[in-house]
């Protein structure tokens, strides 16, 4: 370890005690009874620690190429970091996938619950969490005062996640928490009296935001070519041509959905449509599972299968990265996502489902690709990996990077390897892999054409609405017309998509910079190309910027 990775240790050293929340997500011990500043005061702290860190890092020299590397993502990254701060939109931004209220909200579900240390841990944040969002609304109120706030939508959106969260009927978190601790005496009392604070502020948060910020939101929800441009940059941590990428999405949609139609041919017969074919595979009483027990039971032995027969053969898998946890999440939105291992590895990857309120059928031929998304060769290889690699990663490439597009990217590309490597030949399977990146192409066109306010081609291959500008409302009838998403959870999508741009297309595009750095390693190595070798490579660099990433492997 040299003078770039000594920097480096140090500010994840200093940025622990200014990110409690942080510090738990990626397992970092000593924090766990804390949350974070979320006052303006506690937003310039952690903005002056990377103006400070980049200061240093310009005038630093590494020392071995696996410093310049690390060199290259800590600029990339902590740039684009206080690039977005002084812009507004790290302490304005809320939406309804990512806010300070869901991170506040979301540490819980990492947090340790063995003992009464943790159960204590516990109960400190609970009665923390009020004080915290009161300095959170500070900071959004001077965000909007200074012409920084979210769009009236979000706002109205994210109040009635709000009203889920503390519904006695619904969710109920806070209490349900504290039930599922089962703690007594005094810790008991004090796990209740938070979980009833926390109740309450969160409640009133619900309503800080419907009444006092939701009038000063935006109207419009569309960010934009200039937020755009940096936010697609941010989440790809590349430089793209968005009008290109754009038109690309057009394409790449058409040749999905080509694909489709093959396979459902295979499915129910010569000329069968997609629909046809959907409707026999969730007709198919052997590609259903009853109970969402027994469906994370399917899903964690089809991830651990995945790891036993990739290990050795497609990857050289590392003893720790072995073992992923799959989880129900104690949410009902929905969602499905990793969460990754802590520091020392005594909580493992974990894969969770939120599973929607009454839904209590799954089908399988949607999910094994997911699971190799979420699981093996996706983000649990990927980001478990990387923590593991504590000889050739410092601790910031291991803990603290995060880029969307090559995170994302990769456990896209990992489900197209596996059909590669022949795990997806039952056509069910098949279809599920192809569906689900259809719908990642289709967003890569929405969310470009929504936030810039784009013409739809005239010749687009759908005849789609030729020569209007997308809005809202169109967005919405074209996810319909190509995704097979119940109602519920695509208008979920479509917020999150209006709420976060450049987000949702950094699966796809960032897809897209995987093949093609692959494809580059193809030529510049010729005969002695190897794909293992290859992706062995590529992951031991850690999570950094596609364009960073692309540069460190032409040097290999």
């Amino acid at each position: 370890m040299g003078r770039i990775d000594d920097l480096a240790n140090r500010y994840v050293a200093e940025w622990a005690p200014l990110s409690p929340i942080g510090a738990t997500y990626v397992g970092i011990a000593g924090y766990d009874d804390q949350l974070d500043d979320l006052s303006p005061d506690g937003y310039t702290a952690r903005a002056e620690l990377i103006r400070r860190t980049l200061a240093d890092l310009e005038v630093t020299e590494p020392e071995s190429e696996a410093e310049r590397t690390a060199k290259d993502a800590m600029q990339e990254r902590l740039g684009l970091d206080l690039a977005r701060y002084d812009a507004g939109e790290a302490s304005s931004e809320v939406n309804v996938i990512s806010s300070g209220l869901h991170e506040v909200r979301m540490v819980f579900d990492l947090m340790p619950t063995e003992g009464d240390d943790a159960k204590a841990h516990v109960a400190a944040r609970l009665n923390r969490f009020a004080s915290t969002l009161e300095g959170y609304k500070a900071t959004l109120r001077e965000a909007a005062a200074a012409g920084h706030v979210s769009a009236r939508v979000q706002l109205v959106e994210v109040a009635k996640q709000c009203d889920i969260w503390v519904d006695p009927d619904g969710d109920n978190f806070f209490h349900g928490l504290v039930e599922r601790l089962g703690a007594d005496g005094t810790l008991g009392a004090e796990l209740r009296r938070g979980a009833a604070a926390a109740t309450a502020a969160t409640a009133e948060f619900g309503q800080f935001l419907r009444t006092e910020l939701a009038p000063l939101g935006r109207e419009k929800q569309a960010a934009g070519r200039e937020r755009y441009e940096l936010a697609s940059q941010y989440f790809l941590g590349a430089r793209v041509d968005l009008d290109e990428t754009y038109a690309w999405g057009f394409e790449e949609l058409a040749r999905l959905e080509a694909d489709m139609r093959a396979v459902a041919g295979r499915i129910v017969g010569p000329g069968a449509t997609i629909d046809e074919a959907v409707e026999a595979l969730d007709a198919d009483p052997a590609r259903t599972i009853r109970g969402k027990e027994a469906f994370r039971d399917w899903m964690q032995a089809l991830a651990d299968k995945a790891i036993g027969d990739l290990h050795g053969t497609h990857f050289d898998i590392p003893e720790q990265v072995r073992r992923i946890e799959c989880c129900l999440a104690p949410t009902s939105d929905g969602a499905i996502y990793y969460t990754g291992p802590s520091e020392d590895f005594s909580r493992p990857g974990r894969m969770w489902w939120a599973v929607p309120q009454g839904v209590t059928d799954f089908s399988t031929w949607r999910e094994v690709t997911t699971v190799f998304h979420e699981g093996v060769p996706g983000h649990h290889l990927q980001v478990a990996q990387t923590a593991v690699r504590a000889e050739l990663l410092n601790r910031w490439q291991r803990l603290l990077c995060w880029v969307s597009g090559h995170g994302e990217g990769w456990a896209l590309y990992a489900e197209r390897l596996m059909d590669e490597l022949g795990y997806l030949e039952d056509p069910g399977d098949k279809l599920g892999m192809l569906d689900g990146q259809a719908f990642r192409a289709a967003r890569v066109i929405v969310d470009i054409g929504m936030h810039l306010e784009l013409e739809i081609p005239k010749g687009n291959p759908f005849g789609f609405h030729p020569g209007e500008r997308w809005t809202p409302e169109l967005g919405w009838e074209f996810m319909r017309a190509h995704c097979r998403v119940p109602e519920e959870n695509l208008r979920f999508e479509l917020n999150r998509y209006l709420g976060w741009p450049g987000q949702a297309p950094s699966y796809k595009v960032g897809e897209r910079i995987w093949i093609q750095a692959r494809d580059e390693a193809k030529a510049r190595k010729g005969a002695d190309f190897d794909l293992k070798e290859f992706h062995r490579q590529a992951l031991d660099l850690g999570s950094l910027g596609l364009d960073p990433l692309r540069k460190a492997l032409a040097r290999l």
